[in-house]
């Protein structure tokens, strides 16, 4: 039989819910209780709340009620409580824990030995994935929650995330994607002496549309195509048969790499990366106008209007002002011009990088927050989680790249015929 709950039925339960929580909140305006800490409101209704189910769990073990005549002579009976200090989200509660006279008791809400409910487990990794050190979480949350906790401890719940960082580095991929970005960022890591390495980010887009993160990477500074075939070698041997198009920041052996795995790949430079590029040459208040410029370059119909957008502006009096904005882009040339031979649905896509630029927003936030990481595994740990913030299966409406991406993904079957296996 289908449990299932009437409209009616959930707007009752709602209302008796918002009732209790106002007549919580008015005794705690008349008494000046606060919320946490102990005897805060939230406090309090976290106790009663652990010690009635487990009150519900000694019912089950036991197979009668307390009270209940049922339970004379029935072998086992209850046998009072223990106090016990758990960690949760409200912070410290103590709670009383019932007993049974032969022992055999095992509460799951709170198992034995355990100090702290996974929800608190889950407060510290959020913590750590907006990159605050472990002396930062220790200061939240003992004014948050007037909680003291040890550095070991903190250290124990991000270590066990490792486990989980290598089974997502190691999971299969789709065999054929329709763009790939592939980006660096430098984070500062400890290696005997503090040096900023790059980390490599791969993001995907899905035949859904939808962006997925395959993969985080340090690097060293210098290896170029060496790097980029064992990243590239890896998404192949996680499954990823074929790519129409890789958009990258014009980086060193990257294209090279990139033909030698997918043959069939487009190498695109990223357009946006190279409008950024120019605009850290040149003043902020030829900025407006350099935009403009650059636009007719990017927006040109064909590869020879694009080439006379490019030559004008060579020509014109940004261009003589600013020459290495020219030569930025005459050096990226051969890699940006595949993007004038796609159709319109098609270049939206690949022009907005919102999809990565976002992700990549949030991994710089995070990592300047920490200065600098003791190791590479401290600084993946710190990049995964906050990955898996951004990119969750409950977000993929938040994550699709375009608005119209069926158009888009009808011009990529045509444009890169039979490679799209489309569902």
């Amino acid at each position: 039989m289908t449990d299932y709950k009437t409209p009616i039925a959930e707007t009752v339960e709602e209302k008796l819910v918002d009732e209790v929580v106002e007549r919580l909140m008015d005794r705690a305006d008349a008494s000046g209780a606060a919320l946490l800490g102990e005897g805060g409101l939230l406090t309090e209704v976290t106790r009663a709340v652990l010690e009635r189910a487990l009150d519900a769990e000694m019912t089950e073990h036991l197979g009668y009620e307390k009270h209940d005549p049922a339970g004379r002579g029935s072998g086992n009976s209850r046998n009072g409580t223990s106090a016990k200090t758990v960690l949760t989200d409200a912070g410290a509660v103590t709670v009383a824990v019932p007993r049974d006279r032969d022992g055999s008791f095992e509460p799951k809400l709170v198992p034995k030995h355990a100090r702290r409910l996974a929800g608190f487990n889950d407060q510290i990794l959020s913590l750590y994935a907006r990159g605050m050190s472990v002396r930062d979480i220790r200061s939240h949350l003992a004014g948050m929650y007037g909680v003291e906790v040890s550095p070991d401890l903190i250290s124990k719940v991000t270590d066990a995330i490792a486990d989980e960082l290598t089974a997502w580095q190691m999971r299969p991929l789709d065999p054929v994607w329709p763009i790939i970005y592939i980006d660096a960022l430098w984070i500062k890591i400890r290696s005997g002496s503090v040096a900023s390495k790059p980390v490599y980010l791969a993001v995907g887009v899905d035949m859904d549309g939808c962006k997925d993160v395959l993969g985080l990477w340090v690097g060293n500074e210098g290896e170029g195509a060496t790097t980029w075939m064992t990243v590239l070698s890896e998404l192949r041997n996680r499954g990823i048969e074929d790519v129409c198009i890789v958009a990258c920041d014009g980086l060193k052996g990257l294209p090279d790499a990139v033909t030698a795995t997918w043959p069939k790949a487009t190498v695109q430079t990223c357009v946006i990366h190279l409008i950024r590029a120019s605009l850290r040459l040149a003043s902020k208040q030829h900025h407006p106008a350099l935009v403009a410029s650059l636009k007719e370059i990017y927006t040109a119909s064909t590869e020879q209007a694009a080439q006379q957008a490019l030559d004008d502006f060579a020509a014109g009096e940004l261009g003589q002002r600013y020459p290495a904005i020219v030569r930025t882009w005459r050096a990226a040339w051969s890699e940006f011009i595949p993007y004038l031979a796609f159709p319109p649905e098609i270049r939206k896509v690949v022009y907005s990088t919102n999809l990565i630029e976002s992700i990549n927003a949030r991994l710089r936030k995070t990592t300047r927050n920490r200065g600098h990481f003791p190791s590479e595994q401290a600084a993946l740990k710190v990049l995964y989680l906050a990955v898996r913030e951004l990119i969750t299966p409950k977000a993929r409406d938040v994550n699709h790249v375009a608005a119209h991406w069926k158009k888009a993904l009808n011009q990529f079957s045509l444009f890169f015929e039979d490679r799209l296996n489309v569902r």
